[in-house]
């Protein structure tokens, strides 16, 4: 090896008299590097086994000992997870960014460098890059427990490197205490080492060059300009990365297209010196042949969970059973919290004057927020799966799985990250898009996730669902209300890789790029993490029931309260005569229907509701689905407190509180029918399913474009096809004869 030590060009401040503002958490997807910020700061950052799971950096509090004898209090930033600072994509820029300090922040004092201990040739390459832009440096080797027979020498790669180097496990807290005061002492004298990496003299004449292009606000750190023109020429292509200087981004445009003419490479220019360099250090620091038994026995395993055609059928039978299971094993949990909150409807309405206090009180607060939160168990449940499948390596298979299908289709593999994102929620999967490296997959991605079946929509399936199918097996073996489940998850993914398709081929056009996604060993799953994750995700449900849809619940109470007129000197205009209502309500134990007399039919929202009506009754809704479907433009849950404040407000019974599913079950129209039929619902189903009415989503499709056409090109096309293919199924269903 050819090392040279680079001495530091300024004077060591002291940390008493400088205090450290920030350290990052740095290194490839699956080195364990959240899992470390977690155990560093206490935080609760979500784990994960595949690249995106880290979409934008999170910020802790770790306290430590200075050189053992003043505690320091520092900021730590966990970056997303990137296999090198060459940026292609958005997400790695963010990485490159915070460590030279752009965009305003302040230079961190030091990057903690998280590498596999079983996969350090590739992990080292993203060290070096740090080290050429003289980044102050510790190595942290991961996961040192799964090479415990053949582990590198720690002691051996600092002296090598020139830097601080700390064997640690993050999940088991194995060498945490030591990675404490090396990072205690590294902020007191910062370790810095400049690699001599042996690049042709073509190369160095191209980066001379180019550093004359760089801008000012690129050079006010120590990293040299010869490092970042080299970064520069790894990075910088056709219009990829925002926020470039268009000087710089011609510059190295014209130097690329030079080298193509001269039958050069750049990228292995660069590239092929590091790895040698890489290659010359690793027989140093690792004897023999590191065995890997996890990692053979995923192989192993692999072989059937990989498979074409074994790998999808145990992918389809844990979808079934984690679906039935939200059914089964919530429904206890289920009926608890509506009968709590019919009991609580029932204590305001026994224990207040009638008034618009008790309604507002019973009808808008209780019942509208309240049938929302009876669904807080399966969201909680259907976490709790993905969180264990994350953690176990096994999501990183069903990407591996999926890429067959997608790749043919037009859709980047990489693409299934944000997709599976987008089951818990579309605005984190679509910042997770930035995990693509090329404009083109992002765009399209961002185009095609609403369509996945996110956690918003669960409970709306669910009221669906339980209350108008009913709880029984088809053809004795399969549980209907399961499968219409799985089949409404099923239906979500093949909707979205026909949009692909489409879009791919038609309004968003380029050429595809391979996929590159590293399968983690399959590891137990940590309880505690996934509880964490479980406990953060029920938390913003439960804050998204307490702010945005309490908020439209009320606004939506009012709509379907005012203006109040006297019931008694309205006459019906239509309807069934209240001899006849009365008779089918004696025979069926159907809850009434709100009459024409009723309060509710005159409301703001009843006038707002039949202006829709020619609209929508083709696909079978009536104006109380479409005031629903109007609210669940602010949040697709508030539909469930829409329908539970129309059977509040509308019903005749203030004694009788029943859940909501029982009351949609029972309804009747004028003439004693089901007023929601199995069609009803089926189509109900389909538009809820297809229709991007999230504004959330647009919004932060908005920022992402930075544009308007294409949230309302997302909001246009799906709300057409919604329409289309629920009249298809509604109407399709009459001709023949289910409805």
């Amino acid at each position: 090896m050819n090392l040279s030590a680079h001495a530091d060009a300024e004077a060591v401040t002291s940390a008493k008299e400088s205090p450290p503002s920030s350290i990052v958490i740095i290194g490839n997807p699956n080195t364990g590097k959240t899992s470390l910020f977690n155990a560093l700061t206490g935080e609760t950052a979500r784990v994960g086994n595949y690249p995106g799971i880290t979409v934008e950096r999170r910020v802790g509090t770790l306290n430590i000992g200075d050189a053992g004898q003043k505690r320091l209090t520092v900021d730590v930033i966990d970056l997303p997870g990137a296999y090198s600072l060459s940026a292609r994509s958005p997400e790695e820029k963010i990485a490159f960014d915070a460590l030279l300090g752009l965009g305003g922040e302040a230079v961190p004092r030091l990057a903690i460098v998280v590498l596999d201990a079983g996969q350090l040739s590739r992990n080292l390459y993203l060290a070096i890059q740090l080290l050429e832009l003289d980044v102050p440096v510790v190595i942290v080797l991961n996961m040192i427990d799964e090479v415990a027979d053949n582990p590198p020498n720690p002691k051996r790669l600092a002296e090598a490197l020139g830097v601080p180097c700390v064997a640690t496990s993050a999940r088991t807290g194995l060498g945490l205490s030591e990675l404490k005061h090396v990072i205690a002492d590294a902020l007191v004298k910062p370790p810095r080492y400049r690699p001599r990496i042996d690049y042709c003299p073509a190369l160095l004449a191209d980066a001379q060059e180019l550093s004359k292009s760089l801008p000012e606000q690129w050079q006010t750190g120590v990293a040299p300009r010869s490092s970042l023109a080299l970064w520069a020429l790894t990075s910088i292509e056709d219009d990829e990365l925002c926020d470039i200087p268009n000087a710089l981004r011609e510059h190295c445009n014209r130097i690329r297209r030079d080298q193509r003419e001269a039958g050069r490479d750049i990228d292995l220019e660069i590239i092929a010196p590091r790895y040698a360099f890489i290659d010359s250090l690793i027989p140093h620091v690792v004897t023999g042949h590191v065995h890997l038994p996890k990692r053979k026995t995923s192989e192993r395993i692999d072989r059937v969970m990989l498979h074409p055609v074994a790998g999808f059928l145990i992918f389809v039978s844990v979808m079934l059973l984690l679906f039935q299971a939200l059914f089964s094993w919530s429904e206890p949990l289920i009926s608890l919290v509506e009968h709590g909150v019919g009991a609580l409807q029932t204590i305001v309405k026994t224990h207040l004057s009638a008034g618009l206090l008790r309604d507002l009180l019973s009808d808008g607060v209780i019942g509208g927020v309240g049938n929302v939160l009876v669904f807080l168990p399966q969201i909680m449940l259907l976490f709790a799966f993905i969180g264990l499948m994350e953690d176990s390596g096994y999501m990183s298979r069903v990407a591996f799985l999926i890429d067959r299908v997608m790749r043919s289709l037009g859709l980047h593999g990489r693409a299934f990250v944000p997709m599976l994102s987008g089951f818990a929620c579309a605005v984190p999967a679509i910042l997770a898009t930035r995990t693509l490296e090329r404009k083109r997959d992002r765009l399209l991605t961002m185009l095609v996730v609403p369509l996945t079946t996110c956690s918003a929509r669960l409970p709306v399936y669910t009221l669906i669902i339980s209350a108008l199918f009913p709880a029984q097996l088809l053809f004795g073996v399969i549980p209907i209300q399961g499968a219409l489940m799985v089949g409404m998850y099923a239906l979500a993914m093949v909707l979205t890789l026909v949009a692909a398709l489409v879009l791919g081929r038609t309004v968003v056009r380029g050429r595809q790029v391979p996929l590159v996604l590293e399968l983690p060993p399959y590891r137990v799953p940590s309880l505690l993490t996934t509880a964490k994750m479980v406990r953060e995700r029920s938390w913003d449900f439960l804050r998204e029931a307490g702010t945005v849809i309490l908020f439209c619940t009320i606004g939506l109470w009012a709509l379907l309260t005012f203006p109040q007129k006297d019931a008694t000197s309205v006459a019906p205009t239509s309807g069934p005569n209240v001899a006849t209502l009365t008779s089918t309500v004696a025979h069926s134990g159907a809850i009434p229907p709100p009459m024409e007399h009723s309060p509710i039919e005159h409301s703001y929202g009843a006038k707002i509701g039949r202006a829709l009506e020619p609209v929508i009754e083709p696909l079978g809704f009536d104006w109380r689905i479409g005031i629903g479907l109007i609210g669940a433009f602010a949040a697709r849950e508030v539909f469930v407190s829409t329908m539970a404040l129309v059977y509040g407000i509308g019903d005749h019974d203030e004694s009788a509180v029943a859940p909501l599913r029982e009351r949609m079950r029972r309804e009747r129209g004028p003439n004693g029918e089901r007023r929601y039929s199995p069609l009803v619902g089926a189509s109900l189903l389909t538009f809820f399913a297809i229709a991007c009415q999230c504004s959330s989503t647009l919004a932060v499709v908005r920022r992402e474009t930075r544009s308007y056409r294409w949230p309302l090109f997302l909001f246009g096309y799906t709300f057409v096809l919604a329409w289309f293919v629920s009249f298809l199924v509604y109407q399709g269903g009459r001709l023949l004869g289910l409805g």
